[in-house]
């Protein structure tokens, strides 16, 4: 009986669910995200720019903006921010199913927790050089203008703005902060992977291919605890990758040479909490954006498992 057990253990954890359910799931998550969560990144971004002290806060910026801008500019930059979450989380989910196939154990099927870790750590630096690299220098270029009249602005929407940087900095200044992007993403997506995969287990004992659909509840409880975890460590990071990524690269006046260079002349001139900038506004928005995208990717997933994997009974 016990060998049978075993057997039946085996064959289910053998059976998993593609790569392509796990793409699409992120993407529908990540529409849903981008669209609840945007005014919150416009914000964050502000703040991080914000050398002067204009802004006194979260509140401040956002009314500031309002005030000045009206209230469409907290979704400015939507539509490159929307098109690279779904394209984001379509290759984020897909290519981490890939990189835990490839490291799973060849006799068990199981997953070691250094497996999991890797793999999330390839994801999102496939994911940093691929999309969000570029998306999100077109994004902040986007987020950064202030005004009300579109024939003052430099960039008149995310397609000018993407041939404009082309044009006047050349193809690579698309990938402008791609270091400190490449080290925010593999570090977050190791983090984030791990941590969801622990807490479903721990709090719902949920295993993935068991059958078992989460309640939508507990995918958000799962996911906005997962993403509590990269902002903190990523802060100096993600802050760098913005500021490397505002500065045109046409003239000769580069403020910051490079990913170790900003971090420095950062913390010379403005001190070591300046590396954190915006952190406040990134918990505002990782930890809930996950909990959306989970709540949608793990229905999905669930539906899939449900109708097509084997009951573990």
């Amino acid at each position: 009986m016990g060998e049978e057990d075993q057997k039946s253990n085996h064959q289910q954890i053998k059976k998993t669910i593609p790569p392509y359910v796990k793409a699409v799931s992120g993407s529908i998550g990540g529409v849903v995200e981008a669209c609840c969560l945007q005014p919150i990144d416009v914000i964050k971004t502000r703040l991080q720019l914000d050398r002067a002290g204009a802004y006194k806060g979260i509140i401040h910026c956002g009314t500031t903006i309002c005030k000045t801008e009206g209230v469409r500019a907290l979704w400015k930059g939507l539509t490159p921010f929307a098109t690279h979450l779904t394209l984001k989380y379509a290759l984020r989910m897909g290519s981490n199913a890939m990189f835990q196939a490839s490291f799973k154990d060849a006799e068990t099927g199981n997953l070691s927790h250094r497996g999991r870790l890797l793999s999330g750590f390839g994801a999102g630096v496939l994911e940093a050089l691929v999309i969000v690299t570029p998306f999100e220098v077109v994004k902040i270029r986007l987020q950064q203008q202030k005004g009300l009249s579109p024939e003052l602005l430099k960039y008149k929407g995310p397609i000018h703005c993407a041939t404009t940087i082309v044009r006047q900095e050349g193809l690579l200044g698309l990938w402008a902060g791609a270091a400190p992007t490449v080290m925010r993403n593999g570090t977050n997506q190791a983090a984030m992977f791990t941590a969801k995969n622990t807490f479903d287990v721990i709090l719902w004992k949920k295993h993935e291919g068991d059958g078992k659909v989460l309640q939508p509840w507990q995918s958000m409880v799962s996911g906005f605890l997962a993403g509590t975890v990269g902002p903190v460590c990523t802060g100096p990071f993600d802050v760098v990758k913005t500021r490397l990524m505002a500065q045109s690269r046409s003239g000769n006046d580069v403020k910051y040479k490079g990913m170790f260079h900003a971090i420095r002349t950062i913390f010379a001139e403005e001190g070591l909490r300046a590396l954190w900038k915006g952190l406040l506004p990134r918990l505002m928005r990782i930890p809930p954006g996950q909990a959306i995208m989970w709540t949608v990717a793990d229905q999905v997933s669930g539906f899939y498992e449900k109708r097509y994997l084997p009951d573990p009974l």
